[in-house]
Order: C-alpha cells, then sequence, then structure tokens
C-alpha cells in the first residue's frame, strides 16, 4: 500500500469531523465576510486534489472540477455576492467527494511523491484555516467535541531573554529531499546581530493594558457588564489573562511601537527558536490556547514557540534567493509576493506537526484579525 494513503486517510478525517461538527443549516453560511461560503471549502479539498494528481485524465465532473478549484479568498473590488441558493445541493457536493476520493485512492499510488505531499499538507492547510472562520460561528450552531484538560500555568520569569549574535539557518536545501512548498527554498544563512526577545508571546493580560491605553480590542474579545470575555470555539469565558493574544499584524505592530520595542525579522525568530520543535500545543490535540508558560524553554532559553498560536514577524512575505515556483502550482507563492503580506512562524494549536518543521513560513495580509496569531516583541542590544 502506498505509504501517503494512511496520511491522507487521516487528513480527510481532519476535515470531516470539522465539517461534521456544524448544524448542517450552517454549511451554506459565510462567516467571515472575504471568505467563500462553507460549502465551497466542502468540494474545494477533493477538486484541489483531483485536479493536482489526474495528470492528463479527463473530468469525471468537468463542471464541479472548476466551480470548487480555487480556495483563496475572493477577490476584486467588493465583497462576495453569491447567495445559498446558487451552490449546490449538498447531496450533490457529497457524491462529488465521494466520487473524487475514490479516484484518487486509485491514481495516487501512481503519483510523484511530491505531488501527494502538496495534497496532504493543502488539506491540513485548510483544517485550520476552516476553524478560524467556524470560530466567527453563533455558538449554537456547532456540537460540541469532547475537550481535553486544561493544561495549568507554570510559574513565569520576568524579563526579557538575550540573544547573541550568530548566524540564523532559513529554508530547505533542495538537495535534502525533504518535503518544503516552494517559498522554502533554498536554504540559506543570515548574520543576525545580538537582539533581546520576549521570553513569552504577549498575554491577553499585556495587551489589555494596551486596550485600556486605548486600542480596539481583538475580535476575540467581547465585554459584558463592564467584564472582559473571550470567545472561545465553543464557549465565551471570562478573558483568560495568562493566554496568548490573537491579533492582526497591524495590531501587534502597534503593540510592539506602544511598548517601545518591534516585531522580530523571520531571521531573529529563526535563530531564538533554533532547530526542532518541541513540546508545544499544536497537531489538533486542543481547541483553545493554552497558558504561555505551560510548555517550558528551548535551548535559547525562550519559550512557547511552537504552537499555540503563530508569532507574526516584521518581514515582508518575499521570495528566498534560488526561488522557483511549483511548475503545477505557479501561483501558491508568488501571487502573495506583493508586498503586503507578512511571515508567520510557529504555528497554533490546529496547525498540522508536518507544518512545524522550522523552514515552513505562513503568511497573511496585515489587517486580517481572524489568524490563530500572536506575537512577541524584540529590542535591539
Amino acid at each position: 500500500m502506498d505509504r501517503r494513503l494512511p496520511r491522507i486517510d487521516d487528513a480527510r478525517q481532519q476535515t470531516d469531523r470539522l465539517f461534521a461538527m456544524l448544524d448542517p443549516g450552517a454549511l451554506y453560511d459565510r462567516p467571515i465576510a472575504e471568505r467563500h461560503r462553507i460549502v465551497f471549502y466542502i468540494g474545494h479539498l477533493e477538486a484541489f486534489d483531483w485536479n493536482l494528481l489526474r495528470e492528463g485524465r479527463g473530468p469525471f465532473h468537468a463542471e464541479f472540477d472548476q466551480l470548487f478549484a480555487f480556495g483563496i479568498d475572493p477577490v476584486g473590488s467588493g465583497l462576495p455576492t453569491d447567495q445559498p441558493r446558487d451552490w449546490p445541493s449538498l447531496a450533490e457536493v457529497r457524491n462529488y467527494v465521494h466520487r473524487a476520493r475514490e479516484s484518487v485512492d486509485a491514481i495516487l499510488p501512481e503519483s510523484p511523491d511530491l505531488l501527494g505531499n502538496v495534497a496532504i499538507e493543502h488539506r491540513l492547510m485548510h483544517a485550520e484555516t476552516l476553524a478560524y472562520m467556524f470560530h466567527r460561528l453563533p455558538l449554537e450552531k456547532k456540537l460540541r467535541p469532547e475537550q481535553p484538560p486544561a493544561l495549568p500555568a507554570l510559574p513565569r520569569q520576568e524579563g526579557m531573554v538575550e540573544i547573541p549574535a550568530g548566524p540564523a539557518t532559513l529554508g530547505l536545501a533542495r538537495a535534502s529531499d525533504q518535503f518544503g512548498w516552494d517559498n522554502e527554498f533554498e536554504a540559506h544563512t543570515v548574520d543576525v546581530a545580538a537582539f533581546q526577545i520576549d521570553r513569552y508571546k504577549v498575554t491577553n493580560g499585556e495587551y489589555l493594558e494596551f486596550v485600556r491605553a486605548g486600542a480596539s480590542p481583538p475580535v476575540f474579545w467581547n465585554k459584558s457588564a463592564g467584564k472582559w470575555l473571550y470567545r472561545t470555539m465553543f464557549d465565551e469565558i471570562p478573558l483568560p489573562l495568562d493566554w496568548p493574544v490573537y491579533v492582526s499584524h497591524d495590531d501587534a505592530s502597534a503593540y510592539a511601537k506602544w511598548a517601545g520595542k518591534a516585531l522580530p525579522t523571520e531571521a531573529q525568530w529563526q535563530r531564538a527558536a533554533g532547530g526542532a520543535p518541541r513540546a508545544g500545543n499544536y497537531n489538533f490535540e486542543r481547541w483553545d490556547p493554552a497558558p504561555v508558560t505551560a510548555f517550558g524553554a528551548g535551548a535559547s532559553g525562550v519559550e512557547d514557540m511552537w504552537g499555540n498560536g503563530w508569532e507574526w514577524t516584521s518581514t515582508v512575505f518575499a521570495p528566498f534567493p534560488g526561488f522557483e515556483p511549483f511548475p503545477f502550482y505557479p501561483g501558491y507563492s508568488a501571487n502573495f509576493f506583493d508586498g503586503r503580506h507578512y511571515v508567520m512562524k510557529g504555528g497554533s494549536a490546529r496547525t498540522a506537526a508536518c507544518m512545524l518543521r522550522p523552514s515552513f513560513r505562513n503568511w497573511f495580509q496585515p489587517h486580517y484579525p481572524y489568524v490563530y496569531a500572536g506575537f512577541r516583541c524584540v529590542r535591539n542590544s
């Protein structure tokens, strides 16, 4: 049996569980105005796999292959205006899903490793970004799964961590045979001057002081009867002061400036994080953040850099030297080398473990507030 079949099946289970936790009536909702309706993504995950892997084979449903092909945010000068009635019935979409999966499973063993890995990680990316959408749905439209016990906070150490001058390795070596997306190549070394970095991600409690100074609250916060509440995926709870704050890049930059610091560059973040990922809140094990002190420090002394919330950097998403677009997906990265997207590193609770490799780069526009993304600040030594 092809070793990728169990992996793609595991990834399908992740996305199937996501759609199954919604009230069926919500599947034609659009929780985030800039995104497609949820029903689109049910079909998109299968259309992407089939269109990627079919290699010259004719379509079995040409209309749906095209309708569900592109999963990025709708583009244009205004928001999308389609209505639920404009989409196929759920029965039609699910029949397409079933047929597409059968077809993909039949041809996957003949497909290049690179294409199979692209299909798997593409689906796992959507397993995370769908959570951002579902987070915006009313609580009553979601079925609560069993939740793991909350993680306790460990004692907090104050002060920033001094990172000495030295090299940071960014990217993957093309000769390594390790899978990576086109923007992860080519590996190169950057000399980084000494700097100080926050030991922990900025917390809700710390950001609350910024809000009290006049900043707007994050979209995950609500205020009721004079008290701040936090909207998790399934509940509204008193604001957890020791959880990382999730904000847009614009808000993270504004906080850093207010605090007299800056956001780290991608190279600074990488130097502070060191090598392989350590214990953390990732790989779909939890729905919510955990206290920033829950996981201990890496070799540099900096804590909680893997999972528990992506971390914004000040680096504009751009190609590394030696960049070559995927010939089968030329716009995956290149369409976003526009000076309007910023690199994020680390991962969140809803990030698959395979994408916590040090070379992985995520990116979003600076005003987008729905990502499970926080930040920490730096100061030049």
